[in-house]
């Protein structure tokens, strides 16, 4: 296969290294950032090593309801910047810490919203993980809080920052690859299962405050940390923690906002009595321009075709268009014609924490704004919502409604474990 002509995006790249030199430069004049992590377990601490990376930023403080987890993210935290961050439990103790600005949001989606517009009460920044929520009515209460404190938002949809998804995108919408008919993506991969026997919860582990706004549900360590993702009461599978990814780049390429109607069937059928949502999934989304379908197999998937499980096709008139994190390809129509290739890496996870530093500083959005992430998220909360009910859900994007199934529009909203209150008034 041959190597594209990479002229064309050569100025692209040059241009995210000049801009990504000029945010690191900025925030080096500058006074330090004093920043505040919730939820320090891996990506929590991904982020906040990111923040460190880009330079101009100080860790004061860290929360966590897992102490072993608190003491060591703080002695991490303290060999990188020398200083040691304060410790919290609670993060509404944390969001009262002298001097705070920002706070990065790493916990569990069922716990989002609430610290969320805490964070936003409190006058601070935010860069929060994604899914944005847990259900769909939670997003809009976190859309229209944050829109009312006029703070910054950053969403962690990383992938924006990819190379190789901004090249891809650029192709695409300057119309080389013709009018897309439709698209597809995937993330096939094996899951590493932890032990799900319920059993008592590590003596570290505030299990209850773990829990907090959902059910409270047996703990075991196939539901706790970072095992949660596949758990349904709190990360709800493997199409809204990961596949979320390649949705909301899809949306981002073609332009495209929440789907009008959604499908979605699968099953548990490898690891049924281990886990809580499907290990098997399709989903077909109804976009205005074009539909797209989404498929997953979490279980003896990846070794057929390695190199596309974990990416994006785009079907056009002209071309196809093949898009993962580090490479994008483009297929010609016709039988004997060379695929083109282009290999391209960046660190997107530093980019996209940079965009938001420098948002901070600048007082300018930053690329994922809120409303945006909202869409993302509720494009695949809406796809769980038809497996969960067995049905196709119509989606009436200017009311947020589901149109014609009872059933399914009581799924828009989960009830609060108490004391917890939901934050949507609607």
């Amino acid at each position: 296969m041959d190597k594209i002509n990479r002229r064309t995006f050569l100025s692209t790249a040059a241009v995210g290294a000049v801009a990504l030199t000029s945010i690191i430069g900025r925030a080096a004049d500058g006074k330090k950032l004093k920043i505040g992590v919730i939820g320090c377990g891996w990506y929590g601490m991904v982020d906040a090593k990111a923040a460190l990376k880009v330079g101009g930023v100080e860790v004061v403080a860290l929360c966590d309801v897992d102490s072993e987890h608190l003491a060591k993210s703080a002695d991490e935290i303290e060999k990188l910047q020398g200083k040691r961050p304060q410790t919290f439990k609670l993060y509404e103790e944390m969001l009262k810490a002298p001097g705070l600005e920002i706070v990065i949001i790493a916990t569990p989606p069922h716990w989002h919203a609430l610290q969320f517009i805490a964070a936003l009460e409190k006058g601070l920044d935010i860069y929060c993980e994604k899914p944005l929520a847990y259900d769909i009515r939670e997003g809009r209460a976190m859309v229209d809080a944050a829109k009312k404190s006029g703070r910054i938002v950053q969403i962690g949809f990383q992938r924006r920052q990819a190379a190789a998804v901004v090249e891809a995108r650029k192709y695409i919408q300057d119309g080389n690859a013709g009018p897309i008919v439709c698209a597809e993506a995937q993330i096939h991969y094996t899951a590493g299962l932890k032990d799900p026997t319920p059993q008592a919860p590590p003596a570290s582990l505030d299990w209850d405050l773990w829990c907090g706004p959902g059910p409270k549900i047996p703990y075991s360590p196939q539901v706790g940390h970072f095992a949660w993702r596949l758990e349904k009461t709190s990360g709800h599978g493997h199409l809204v923690d990961w596949g979320i990814h390649l949705v909301d780049a899809t949306r981002w390429i073609l332009g495209e906002k929440t789907p009008r109607a959604v499908t979605a069937a699968g099953g548990i059928y490898y690891f049924k009595g281990k886990i809580t949502t499907p290990d098997v999934l399709t989903a077909h989304f109804e976009f205005e321009k074009c539909p797209f379908t989404w498929r997953h197999r979490i279980w003896g998937a990846e070794e057929y075709a390695p190199e596309v499980s974990n990416g994006i096709f785009f079907y056009g008139e002209k071309e196809t268009v093949f898009v993962t994190d580090n490479k994008w390809i483009v297929i010609p129509k016709g039988k004997g014609k060379e695929r083109k290739v282009v290999e391209t890496k960046s660190d997107a996870g530093k980019l996209h924490m940079a965009d938001f530093l420098d948002a901070v500083r600048s007082r300018k959005q930053p690329s994922c704004q809120i409303e945006d992430a909202y869409q993302s998220t509720a494009t695949v909360k809406l796809a769980m919502i038809s497996y969960d009910t067995g049905a196709k859900i119509r989606w009436d994007a200017a009311s947020e409604q589901i149109v014609g199934n009872a059933a399914a529009a009581k799924l828009l909203k989960r009830d609060y474990r108490a004391p917890w209150q939901h934050p949507w008034r609607g």
